[in-house]
């Protein structure tokens, strides 16, 4: 982040206050490590809020989509079909297991995992002998895939799902919350996502062995031993005592949260959607958006950097969409499958200033400048 006075931000933290009681408790009982009363509280939290029968708390997003992967049978040598249109966390645990990412187009609806794809994806991995591990689908910019469509095609072939909701705590897809529908679910409390722990997450399921099995991992894969005693390899990935702490105060204002991010795009929307060949990502009628950040494809005669850095000499900070994984030069030698519609949005599309805490004279802000930009009177 570049921090300058009066610098209207993507997407930072917005407390809500309870937060501190949690963390100062912690401290006064001395409770300042990766055990203590706030982490099981944090975890029966998510569960509450998401209705998932388990949770455990790590210490990234990232951590919990490693573990998901290695609880669900990825191995080396295998294929993991993934999102190309996502950020790179999405596909890099399946790097750490040695395993291949193979990418999956979107489709033009939610932006999305396209399922028709996916079903072309795995016959044709199957003709050429690969059978496919996992399934890495994510929940873009808070907008839930076609969940009961790719849910299909997945049992069809008998893949397991593994949900990365990192971006989507709160978004609903006929009604329960995405990443409880698939084997497992994953969600982020980074710094700028719509509720934080200053920097965590969280795994979910519905399967208590593999809860069990994930808290085990993350504390290193401890035996039950009086002695340190390790017959499989872990890894040092649980959420500490404080952070959740933090995070429990903010779940406290999750519905709170995710009704301010939609006025934040409602307000986008009637501002702007007047502007010819400016379009905004609706909700599909099974779909219920956090709006975690507000996209827009802008018209064609516009650039997105142009138009960033324009806004960025007015000190307001935007960003593209992300760039796919089959384009980025880490990924390029491995199998793609769709249309480059990803592409297309790529090079059409800004993620606008989304904080939940935005005042009405920072979004007027926005909105006078981009339609300056845009050339829109």
């Amino acid at each position: 982040m570049n921090y300058r006075p009066g610098r209207i931000f993507l997407s930072v933290p917005h407390l809500g206050g309870h937060e501190k009681n949690y963390v100062q408790k912690a401290l006064e009982d001395n409770w300042v490590t990766s055990t203590g009363p706030n982490l099981p509280g944090f975890e029966h939290d998510i569960c509450q809020h998401t209705n998932a029968r388990h949770a455990v708390a790590l210490n990234t997003g990232t951590a919990a989509l490693h573990l998901a992967l290695r609880l669900v049978g990825v191995k080396a040598g295998d294929e993991v079909l993934c999102s190309t249109f996502t950020f790179v966390a999405s596909a890099n645990p399946i790097l750490y297991l040695g395993a291949t990412p193979v990418f999956v187009e979107s489709e033009e609806e939610t932006w999305n995992m396209c399922p028709d794809t996916l079903h072309e994806t795995i016959t044709a991995r199957l003709k050429a002998g690969k059978r496919p591990a996992a399934i890495v689908l994510v929940h873009l910019y808070g907008m839930p895939a076609k969940l009961s469509n790719i849910m299909a095609v997945a049992d069809e072939f008998g893949i397991p799902v593994v949900e990365d909701a990192a971006e989507s705590l709160g978004s609903r897809y006929s009604g329960h919350q995405v990443g409880t529908l698939g084997r497992i679910g994953v969600f982020s409390f980074d710094g700028n996502k719509i509720i934080t722990t200053s920097g965590g997450g969280a795994l979910v399921t519905e399967d208590q062995q593999l809860a069990e099995q994930a808290l085990f991992l993350a504390t290193h894969a401890r035996d039950a031993a009086p002695f340190y005693q390790h017959s499989q390899m872990g890894y040092n990935y649980r959420l500490s005592n404080i952070s959740a702490g933090i995070g429990r105060g903010q779940i406290e204002m999750l519905e709170m949260r995710v009704k301010q991010r939609r006025e934040i795009f409602t307000y986008y929307k009637n501002q702007l959607q007047h502007i010819e060949g400016l379009q905004f990502l609706q909700e599909p009628k099974t779909c219920f958006s956090n709006r975690w950040l507000t996209t827009v494809l802008l018209p064609e005669s516009h650039h997105p950097e142009k138009v960033r850095l324009a806004l960025e000499e007015e000190n307001i900070e935007t960003r593209p969409l992300y760039k796919p994984l089959h384009l980025q030069p880490l990924f390029a030698h491995y199998p793609y499958y769709g249309n480059n519609l990803s592409a297309n949005l790529f090079e059409r599309g800004l993620c606008l200033p989304s904080s939940s805490s935005l005042t009405e004279e920072e979004l007027d802000k926005v909105v006078k400048h981009l339609k300056r930009i845009l050339d829109y009177v």
